[in-house]
Formats: structure tokens, C-alpha cells, sequence
């Protein structure tokens, strides 16, 4: 029987007003919600744009135990440099095999072996493999390692995120969205006992278009320009979800963050 802990899952962090949030806010987090685990999806630390190898070691001193990432994954060469030697970063599990890089990892709390697993949605997507054949195929392979099964599922649409949660429902036992950056308040635990949220939100400046300038934002849409989108700062957050993991290994409560 396992203990039980709590697993905090920050929202896609975004730039340096994102970086700069957690930076300062994540231990007061912690701290306060008794956070056994932390999980951050990462793919827009760098300026919006991937992860660096600076960026990567900054948040594992700020005791961040597992890096997500998602389809901005390649969006910086730098990546490439760690993204095979650092066990926890982890890219989407269903990009073509051969590409550097793993999707998935474990890291022990309590005693208890966590796997997480990072897919990616195929709808108005790039074209990858199939992220439900994919977690078959994963599961089938860490079912006897893995205590707790967690999923940032980094997809576009609402559908596919809650079709991909039933799918999982009693197999995975966290299944939160990324992607988006808007924080959805449908947070719900199935009844296979799976933690599931749609979408974690965004880490970074909320004043702004899912962390990046308005005004580029604005013209894009008015114009149809293509203009490189930079990071904005204004307004900084933290989103996130915290994830209770009872003795049965069921979740047994889930409470959004939004500070």
C-alpha cells in the first residue's frame, strides 16, 4: 500500500515573466500545499520557445522533479544537447520513432514509483502517431515499474483531451492537459479513480495573448502578418492543478491554482 502525497502540475511556463513567477512563488507553493511532487511543462520557457540547458538546471534547483514539453519541443537546438542525457525531460512519447529524446520517466516519491508519461494530440496538430495507441503500448511497458501513472496530454481541442481521459480512466492515475493556456475549471476525478483536468493554464504574463504580445497578436489577426511573437511580462501567474493521490492509489481530491 502506498502513502498518501500530493503532486503539483504547473501550466505551460512562458518566457522569463513565466520562469521569474515560479521562481519566486513556487516554494511558498509547495510549502503551503504539503507538494510532495512537481511537474512543469516547460516547451515555452525560452522565450516562448523550447527549453535551454540553463533554463532546464534553473528549475531542477528550484526542486522541479519532472519537464514536460510538447510541440514547440525542437523550437531551440539547445534542447538537444540535454534532451537525451537528462532523465527528467521528457518530449511527447508519439513523435516519429528514431527522434531524441524520451517520453516518459520515473521518479520515486514516498517509496511510491511515478512514471510520467508526455503525448501530444494529433487534431489541428502536427502529423504524429496516435497518442491513444501510443499510451497502450507505453502502459503496457511501465505497468509493472510504475506505482502512479501521471499524463500531460499537450493537445489542442477540448474532445480529444477528455476523449483521451476516459480512454485512460483507471489506467492512468493524473491525466492533465497543457497547451492551450487557458486554465479550464472542469477539474474531475472519473470513476476508474483518474485525476483529470483539461487544461492546467499558463505560467507567465496574463497581460498578453497566451503569454505573448498583444499587439502582434492583435495585427496577426487583423492583418494575416506573420511577425515573430515575443514573450510578454505584464501581469505574471502561476496555473497549475494539485493532484492528491490517496492509499489506493485513486485521486482523491484535485484543487486548481491560479495565483
Amino acid at each position: 500500500m502506498i502513502k498518501e502525497f500530493k503532486i503539483l502540475a504547473v501550466g505551460d511556463v512562458v518566457g522569463r515573466a513565466g520562469r521569474d513567477i515560479l521562481a519566486s512563488k513556487l516554494q511558498a507553493l509547495v510549502d503551503a500545499g504539503r507538494i510532495d511532487m512537481v511537474v512543469v511543462n516547460g516547451e515555452n520557457a525560452a522565450g516562448g520557445w523550447s527549453i535551454t540547458p540553463e533554463i532546464y538546471r534553473d528549475f531542477t534547483e528550484l526542486g522541479i522533479h519532472v519537464v514536460t514539453m510538447g510541440n514547440h519541443v525542437w523550437d531551440n537546438k539547445d534542447v538537444l544537447s540535454i534532451i537525451d542525457s537528462e532523465e527528467k525531460l521528457v518530449r511527447p512519447a508519439n513523435l516519429p520513432p528514431g527522434v531524441p529524446g524520451k517520453g516518459f520517466c520515473f521518479h520515486s516519491v514516498k517509496g511510491t514509483s511515478v512514471c510520467v508519461i508526455n503525448l501530444m494530440g494529433r487534431t489541428h496538430m502536427q502529423p504524429i502517431d496516435c497518442p491513444f495507441r501510443k499510451f497502450d503500448s507505453v502502459y503496457e511497458e511501465v505497468r509493472e515499474r510504475a506505482d502512479v501513472i501521471v499524463v500531460d496530454f499537450h493537445a489542442e481541442t477540448t474532445s480529444e483531451k477528455r476523449a483521451f481521459g476516459w480512454y485512460v480512466d483507471g489506467r492512468a492515475n493524473i491525466v492533465f492537459g497543457t497547451h492551450t493556456h487557458v486554465q479550464t475549471a472542469d477539474e474531475e476525478i472519473f470513476p476508474g479513480g483518474t485525476g483529470y483536468i483539461t487544461d492546467l493554464g499558463m505560467t507567465g504574463a496574463f497581460d498578453s495573448v497566451i503569454g505573448m504580445g498583444k499587439e502582434t497578436s492583435i495585427r496577426r489577426f487583423l492583418y494575416g502578418t506573420r511577425e515573430r511573437f515575443e514573450a510578454a511580462a505584464g501581469n505574471p501567474r502561476i496555473n497549475g492543478a494539485v493532484f492528491t493521490i490517496g492509499e489506493d492509489r485513486r485521486v482523491s481530491a484535485i484543487r486548481r491554482i491560479n495565483e
